[in-house]
């Protein structure tokens, strides 16, 4: 007599995402030259495999037993989906080019930390180098940039969670190539005060300055920019509340960059939209 339990599930993604992800891995296949019969999973399989991890977080170890892998092979497959998804995601030149070709009136740029539980690493000072002080917690910091009305058009590669907003900006490139954005079009991107003293092409609320008052005028401006950079909350939003597999990551947090590229890849394949 069985001693497990089954039954049936729906996954919440559009069934074209999975076939698309599925092409993907069938010329991923024919290019590393792998032979018919060969594999456990058929490539739709192993896309809904993907998929149940990024958008359930379903635990490798559940995603083998139901497809009667072993634990090496879930995770095998998962990290062969990872790469063709995240080949497909904008570099930062080509979300740029869109962004001008879209005649976009501003930019948001906002980071965000992903946390994860298997890092420990010594960084200056002794301080570990992934803990995020203002999060409490270990993870990578991604920099998201998005449209006036919050949708992702680009993430960075992962930067340990100790380091902060401008630092990995500078990093990228970030503040160059959006300095000469606001330079060459006028196009400004919005921030918060953790991109202070960024440059001209940067907008941010004005601080308090200590041991004094902001004057009217400028609480005004502070309410206009928070307003409309509040708009980019959204676009870290719509990742994390999309994809589980965004909130805790237990791979090796070096993995994040293809995670968070892969995952604004599938957004993009879900809402047919990439500006």
């Amino acid at each position: 007599m069985p001693t497990s339990v089954t039954y049936t599930a729906v996954l919440d993604v559009l069934r074209s995402t999975a076939e698309h992800l599925a092409r993907l891995l069938r010329s991923h296949r024919t290019e590393v030259g792998t032979r018919r019969g060969r594999r456990a999973l058929g490539c739709f399989k192993q896309a809904v495999l993907i998929l149940r991890w990024f958008i359930d977080g379903t635990h490798l170890s559940q995603l083998a037993r139901d497809n009667a892998l072993s634990t090496s092979t879930a995770y095998r497959y998962l990290h062969e989906g990872l790469t063709v998804l995240a080949a497909g995601a904008p570099d930062l030149a080509t979300a740029l080019e869109r962004a001008k070709a879209a005649g976009l009136t501003h930019l948001n740029l906002d980071g965000t930390v992903i946390r994860t539980d298997r890092v420990a690493a010594p960084g200056p000072n002794g301080a570990d180098l992934w803990w995020s002080g203002k999060h409490k917690h270990h993870g990578g910091n991604v920099q998201v940039i998005s449209a006036p009305d919050g949708w992702p058009i680009w993430v960075s590669p992962v930067r340990p969670g100790r380091e902060h907003d401008t630092t990995c900006a500078r990093h990228h490139g970030l503040v160059d190539a959006l300095n000469r954005l606001a330079d060459q079009l006028g196009t400004l991107t919005l921030v918060d005060l953790g991109y202070e003293n960024a440059g001209d092409g940067f907008r941010h609320p004005v601080k308090k300055p200590a041991g004094g008052e902001l004057t009217e005028a400028q609480q005004t401006f502070n309410k206009a920019i928070r307003g409309i950079h509040g708009m980019c909350e959204r676009a870290n939003a719509l990742l994390k509340t999309t994809f589980k597999a965004l909130r805790r990551v237990s791979l090796d947090p070096s993995r994040i960059t293809q995670i968070a590229a892969a995952a604004l890849v599938l957004l993009q394949l879900e809402y047919d939209r990439t500006i």
